[in-house]
């Protein structure tokens, strides 16, 4: 028995492991299919986004020149890394040469001596991908993983077990437990309890960090755009608050342009999270003053699986939508691959990345066609996964990698037939003739099959597959026809700014947004009475709400604090569809009053507010200012037991007042 086969066992044997994927995988593929309910058009924008990925890595070395080109333009220092060995050796070169920042926190974080630096990590499957961390501890650096699922997993010294949710192993005893040796607090398995201790713990690695380092979920080629996807505050935090950002991306994770974003980000959080879009979507364009902001372009043999029949695997964007689908890994885990990518996608890509060694995660599939249906990028990967069974990755050293000697003859037996087909629909048709004239007791296969003898073999069909799959096509095609016909396709309405108003509110509410609808003329009242209901006595202020902040009854500062509970911004803009207000900043102190206080404060015009995020992201203040942000809600999670806990790292509350006029 092989070391995957054992792996297999194992997970299937575990009790804990198997409630815990159960558990998750169901509500995960439930929820994702009631989030794409909202998108009737989905599936045409599921071949959209295939074509557009297509076209990228069919293009990849012209799209990635003129995304370069636009960093370097942006004020981002640029690094191209060949492999895993040469993008480790930058970032330790970078943390090296970094300045030590916010050292009134320093005495708060202990184990840190002189050259040592703090690195707060938000999380990044491309640096576990090239073991990132291992490398920067090994370099004497103290490295923290601050999403809550990737923190729990370095705490247990573990690897993630799914690419979008870490600890999806794990059930919340186990947690409270680990909390409780490692945090030195009382047992409580009260998962709101175990999120605040969390939130508490990783702050002053926020304020302390000489260095963030964060993935990158989408390159925009256009405006040199570096799009990071969230939902705890925690890849906001660790882009603005040290003075030196470190982006991780590997190469092949470019969009052409804004349009084809707001296409991506259409689909991502719904596969993923079951989000119609995630509590916060960065844009990144330039460091912001005092601050260095770093690109780590990786190849890591992405360019020979783009030569290869497996490169339609670069397409993928990273949703873990074909591991929540996949029957395979909802029994067995991630960790039973022993790969950074698990799953159907993982299956794929391991064995190019990573070599011949990972082939046999292939075998662990069974061609059912389910994370096709659930990639939104509709990647073929059963036709990937069957290639990397023939042997058609790069470096591959056989066909059948991990089968036994006469399963793999009968196999390539099989597929020369197949190749052609009027020799297979013979042989089907003389098989099928052949078995219909034997008796039960007359068919050749032994006892331990149970075929005959405890079970009944079925009756062979009358006609072949091919011919009954060609008459259905035929049925199908006729239906569809009829059905066009006699639906007339509507004429798309105008939204109203009332609509607008009224929609944006709904969804807003929908994400645990409180909206205050007023005019200008009551809005310092009804601030003042929300602030005194509130009990502050100081809040942090946009700088360009200070003209408004003269007119409330309570002391404000454009500076940062960790210490006020309210943060009060202006949103410059709205998508009514998402429920989400966009906010920009051209400094840390600027951002941070939306990130840092308890409960941020938004003021919204109602004439701000747009119907799509389509609209929201073309407009020019997206890509003008060093680092914008579309927010939808409070910070929340559900990395613990899929248990939604609202106030993470970022604001506990969103209040948006909604001003007509």
């Amino acid at each position: 028995m092989n070391e995957f086969h054992k792996r297999i066992r194992e997970s299937i044997a575990n009790p804990v492991l198997q409630t815990a994927l159960d558990a998750n995988a169901q509500r995960r593929v439930e929820g994702s299919l009631a989030a794409f309910q909202s998108l009737p058009d989905h599936q045409e924008r599921r071949q959209r986004a295939h074509e557009i990925r297509k076209d990228v890595i069919a293009n990849l070395d012209d799209v990635v020149v003129q995304f370069l080109a636009k960093v370097e333009e942006n004020g981002i220092i640029v690094h191209r890394a060949k492999d895993a060995n040469e993008a480790v050796e930058i970032a330790l070169e970078i943390v090296a040469a970094s300045p030590q920042s916010h050292k009134e926190h320093k005495e708060k974080t202990p184990r840190l001596g002189g050259t040592e630096k703090l690195i707060a990590k938000s999380k990044s499957m491309v640096t576990e991908e090239i073991g990132l961390n291992h490398a920067l501890e090994g370099a004497g650096h103290r490295v923290v993983e601050t999403d809550l699922g990737e923190y729990i997993i370095q705490l247990r010294h573990e690897t993630p077990s799914h690419i979008i949710t870490p600890a999806v192993h794990l059930r919340r005893q186990e947690v409270a437990q680990l909390f409780h040796e490692e945090l030195d607090i009382p047992y409580t398995e009260d998962v709101p309890t175990l999120t605040e201790v969390a939130r508490q713990t990783l702050r002053e690695v926020f304020l302390s960090a000489d260095v963030g380092v964060s993935g990158v979920n989408f390159g925009v080629a256009e405006s040199g755009s570096l799009c990071i996807v969230t939902n705890e505050g925690n890849g906001r935090m660790v882009t603005t608050m040290p003075k030196t950002h470190i982006a991780v991306m590997g190469m092949e994770r470019l969009v052409p342009d804004m349009d084809a974003l707001a296409l991506m980000l259409s689909l991502l959080p719904r596969s993923a999270t079951t989000q119609k879009i995630s509590v916060y979507t960065q844009f990144i364009q330039r460091p912001l003053p005092d601050q260095q902001r770093h690109l780590i372009l990786l190849d890591n043999r992405r360019s020979e699986l783009r030569n290869s029949p497996i490169n339609d695997s670069l397409f993928c964007i990273r949703c873990g939508a074909c591991l929540n689908a996949c029957p395979i890994f909802r029994e067995i885990g991630g960790h039973a691959y022993n790969s950074v990518y698990p799953g159907p996608i993982g299956s794929v890509i391991s064995a190019g990345l990573f070599g011949p060694e990972h082939a046999p995660l292939a075998q662990a599939c069974s061609v059912c066609g389910a994370c096709a249906d659930a990639c939104p990028v509709q990647i073929d990967l059963p036709k990937m996964l069957l290639r990397v069974r023939a042997g058609e990755y790069p470096d591959a050293k056989e066909n059948g990698a991990g089968l036994p000697f006469p399963v793999k003859f009968g196999l390539k037996t099989f597929r020369r037939i197949a190749r052609h087909p009027r020799l297979f629909s013979a042989a089907q048709t003389w098989m099928g003739r052949l078995a219909s004239t034997l008796k039960r007791d007359q068919i050749p296969l032994p006892a331990w099959t149970g075929w005959g003898y405890s079970k009944d073999f079925p009756k062979p069909a009358n006609k072949p597959f091919r011919a009954q799959w060609v008459e259905q096509e035929t049925r199908d095609a006729n239906v569809i026809r009829e059905t066009n016909a006699e639906q007339a396709t509507p004429v798309p309405q105008s939204p109203t700014p009332d609509s607008l108003t009224a929609t944006f509110a709904q969804e807003a509410s929908a994400l645990s947004t409180e909206v205050i609808a007023v005019t200008s003329a009551q809005l310092p009242n009804r601030l003042n009475e929300y602030l005194q209901k509130q009990g502050v006595e100081q809040i942090q202020i946009d700088a360009g709400l200070t003209e408004l902040a003269q007119m409330l009854d309570v002391a404000s500062t454009t500076e940062a604090s960790p210490t006020l509970a309210v943060g009060l911004t202006r949103a410059v803009a709205a998508a009514a569809e998402t429920g989400s207000i966009l906010i920009t900043g051209e400094n840390r102190d600027q951002l941070s009053a939306s990130l840092l206080p308890a409960i941020h404060i938004a003021i919204l015009q109602t004439d701000d507010i747009h119907a799509t995020l389509e609209d929201v992201l073309t407009l020019p203040e997206v890509v003008t200012a060093p680092a914008a942000s579309l927010v939808s809600g409070p910070s929340r999670t559900a990395d613990i037991e899929m248990t939604l806990t609202i106030g993470v790292h970022g604001p506990r509350e969103l209040v948006v007042f909604l001003v007509d006029g």
